[in-house]
Protein backbone atom coordinates (compact mmCIF):
# COMPACT_ATOMS: atom_id res chain seq x y z
CA UNK A 1 0.00 0.00 0.00
CA UNK A 2 1.28 3.42 -0.98
CA UNK A 3 0.39 5.70 1.93
CA UNK A 4 0.13 8.61 -0.51
CA UNK A 5 -2.98 6.94 -1.93
CA UNK A 6 -4.87 7.37 1.37
CA UNK A 7 -3.82 10.97 2.01
CA UNK A 8 -6.32 13.44 0.57
CA UNK A 9 -5.12 16.55 -1.24
CA UNK A 10 -7.33 19.64 -0.98
CA UNK A 11 -6.42 22.33 -3.53
CA UNK A 12 -6.43 26.00 -2.54
CA UNK A 13 -6.81 25.39 1.21
CA UNK A 14 -6.38 27.34 3.44
CA UNK A 15 -5.66 29.86 0.68
CA UNK A 16 -5.18 29.89 -3.10
CA UNK A 17 -2.08 28.07 -4.32
CA UNK A 18 -1.79 25.75 -1.32
CA UNK A 19 -2.22 21.99 -1.81
CA UNK A 20 -3.31 20.87 1.68
CA UNK A 21 -2.24 17.30 2.51
CA UNK A 22 -5.01 15.95 4.72
CA UNK A 23 -3.99 12.91 6.80
CA UNK A 24 -7.45 12.49 8.34
CA UNK A 25 -8.24 10.12 5.46
CA UNK A 26 -5.18 8.06 6.42
CA UNK A 27 -6.32 8.02 10.05
CA UNK A 28 -9.76 6.81 8.98
CA UNK A 29 -8.30 3.94 6.92
CA UNK A 30 -7.57 1.08 9.37
CA UNK A 31 -4.87 -0.55 7.22
CA UNK A 32 -3.26 2.75 6.31
CA UNK A 33 -3.24 4.02 9.90
CA UNK A 34 -1.77 0.75 11.20
CA UNK A 35 0.88 0.76 8.49
CA UNK A 36 1.82 4.39 9.20
CA UNK A 37 2.25 3.68 12.93
CA UNK A 38 4.27 0.53 12.23
CA UNK A 39 6.52 2.40 9.80
CA UNK A 40 7.01 5.29 12.24
CA UNK A 41 8.00 2.84 14.98
CA UNK A 42 10.31 0.69 12.80
CA UNK A 43 13.33 3.07 12.75
CA UNK A 44 13.36 2.86 16.57
CA UNK A 45 13.98 -0.90 16.68
CA UNK A 46 16.58 -1.46 19.37
CA UNK A 47 16.67 2.21 20.41
CA UNK A 48 15.88 3.37 23.92
CA UNK A 49 13.02 5.86 23.88
CA UNK A 50 11.57 7.30 27.09
CA UNK A 51 8.87 9.61 25.72
CA UNK A 52 7.02 10.43 22.54
CA UNK A 53 6.25 14.12 22.04
CA UNK A 54 3.37 14.86 19.68
CA UNK A 55 2.70 18.29 18.21
CA UNK A 56 -0.87 19.57 18.39
CA UNK A 57 -3.20 18.28 17.00
CA UNK A 58 -2.67 15.39 14.57
CA UNK A 59 0.68 14.68 16.23
CA UNK A 60 -1.36 13.76 19.34
CA UNK A 61 -3.15 10.98 17.45
CA UNK A 62 0.01 9.59 15.87
CA UNK A 63 2.16 10.11 18.94
CA UNK A 64 -0.35 8.50 21.27
CA UNK A 65 -0.50 5.38 19.13
CA UNK A 66 3.30 5.23 18.87
CA UNK A 67 3.76 5.75 22.63
CA UNK A 68 1.29 2.93 23.27
CA UNK A 69 3.14 0.63 20.89
CA UNK A 70 6.49 1.49 22.50
CA UNK A 71 5.08 1.34 26.06
CA UNK A 72 6.41 4.80 26.88
CA UNK A 73 4.91 8.08 28.05
CA UNK A 74 3.40 10.75 25.83
CA UNK A 75 4.11 14.50 25.94
CA UNK A 76 1.61 16.88 24.33
CA UNK A 77 3.25 19.88 22.63
CA UNK A 78 0.50 22.51 22.63
CA UNK A 79 -0.18 26.05 21.57
CA UNK A 80 0.39 28.65 24.28
CA UNK A 81 -2.23 28.76 27.00
CA UNK A 82 -3.75 25.30 26.44
CA UNK A 83 -1.96 23.31 29.15
CA UNK A 84 -3.33 23.46 32.72
CA UNK A 85 -0.10 23.24 34.76
CA UNK A 86 3.14 25.26 34.82
CA UNK A 87 4.76 25.35 31.41
CA UNK A 88 7.86 26.31 29.49
CA UNK A 89 7.43 27.75 26.03
CA UNK A 90 9.28 28.36 22.81
CA UNK A 91 8.42 31.09 20.34
CA UNK A 92 8.80 30.64 16.59
CA UNK A 93 8.20 32.71 13.49
CA UNK A 94 5.24 32.28 11.19
CA UNK A 95 4.73 33.74 7.75
CA UNK A 96 2.81 36.63 9.36
CA UNK A 97 3.94 36.91 12.96
CA UNK A 98 5.03 34.78 15.89
CA UNK A 99 3.48 31.84 17.71
CA UNK A 100 4.45 29.84 20.78
CA UNK A 101 4.25 26.21 21.83
CA UNK A 102 4.50 24.84 25.36
CA UNK A 103 5.00 21.69 27.38
CA UNK A 104 4.52 21.14 31.10
CA UNK A 105 7.65 21.88 33.12
CA UNK A 106 7.75 18.27 34.32
CA UNK A 107 6.91 16.59 30.99
CA UNK A 108 10.48 15.62 30.12
CA UNK A 109 13.16 14.69 32.63
CA UNK A 110 16.84 15.46 32.18
CA UNK A 111 18.47 12.93 29.88
CA UNK A 112 15.26 11.35 28.59
CA UNK A 113 15.34 10.18 24.96
CA UNK A 114 12.41 11.68 23.03
CA UNK A 115 10.80 10.91 19.69
CA UNK A 116 9.15 13.99 18.16
CA UNK A 117 6.08 13.23 15.99
CA UNK A 118 3.78 15.27 13.78
CA UNK A 119 1.69 14.58 10.73
CA UNK A 120 3.55 16.88 8.35
CA UNK A 121 6.81 18.79 8.01
CA UNK A 122 6.64 21.91 5.86
CA UNK A 123 8.92 24.85 6.74
CA UNK A 124 9.95 23.24 10.02
CA UNK A 125 9.16 26.24 12.22
CA UNK A 126 6.96 24.37 14.69
CA UNK A 127 9.10 21.22 14.67
CA UNK A 128 12.35 23.10 15.26
CA UNK A 129 10.71 25.05 18.09
CA UNK A 130 9.54 21.73 19.59
CA UNK A 131 13.10 20.35 19.40
CA UNK A 132 14.49 23.44 21.17
CA UNK A 133 11.74 23.25 23.79
CA UNK A 134 12.33 19.56 24.57
CA UNK A 135 16.08 20.14 24.77
CA UNK A 136 15.64 23.14 27.07
CA UNK A 137 13.60 20.85 29.33
CA UNK A 138 16.58 18.46 29.47
CA UNK A 139 15.48 15.86 26.94
CA UNK A 140 17.33 14.60 23.90
CA UNK A 141 15.38 14.44 20.64
CA UNK A 142 16.67 11.27 19.00
CA UNK A 143 14.36 11.24 15.98
CA UNK A 144 11.81 13.53 14.29
CA UNK A 145 9.09 11.52 12.53
CA UNK A 146 6.42 12.69 10.11
CA UNK A 147 3.90 11.04 7.85
CA UNK A 148 4.28 13.71 5.15
CA UNK A 149 7.27 15.79 4.05
CA UNK A 150 6.96 18.78 1.73
CA UNK A 151 10.66 18.86 0.74
CA UNK A 152 10.42 22.04 -1.35
CA UNK A 153 9.67 23.98 1.85
CA UNK A 154 12.90 22.80 3.53
CA UNK A 155 11.63 21.82 6.98
CA UNK A 156 13.31 18.41 7.10
CA UNK A 157 16.60 19.98 6.00
CA UNK A 158 16.18 22.62 8.71
CA UNK A 159 15.92 19.86 11.33
CA UNK A 160 18.89 18.01 9.85
CA UNK A 161 20.90 21.25 10.09
CA UNK A 162 20.11 21.15 13.82
CA UNK A 163 21.74 17.69 13.90
CA UNK A 164 18.45 15.77 14.04
CA UNK A 165 17.59 12.59 12.22
CA UNK A 166 14.35 12.93 10.23
CA UNK A 167 12.01 10.23 8.94
CA UNK A 168 9.01 10.90 6.69
CA UNK A 169 6.82 8.20 5.18
CA UNK A 170 5.67 10.10 2.09
CA UNK A 171 6.81 13.18 0.20
CA UNK A 172 4.68 15.48 -1.91
CA UNK A 173 5.81 18.16 -4.35
CA UNK A 174 4.52 21.69 -3.92
CA UNK A 175 3.04 23.52 -0.97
Amino acid sequence: MDLRSVIRTIPDYPRPGIMFRDVTTLLADARGFRRAIDELVQPLAGAKIDKVAGVEARGFILGGAIAHQLSVGFVPVRKKGKLPYKTIGERYSLEYGVDEIEIHIDAVAKGEKVLLVDDLIATGGTASAAVRLIERAGGEVVLCSFVVDLPELGGADRLRAMGKQVVALAAFDGH
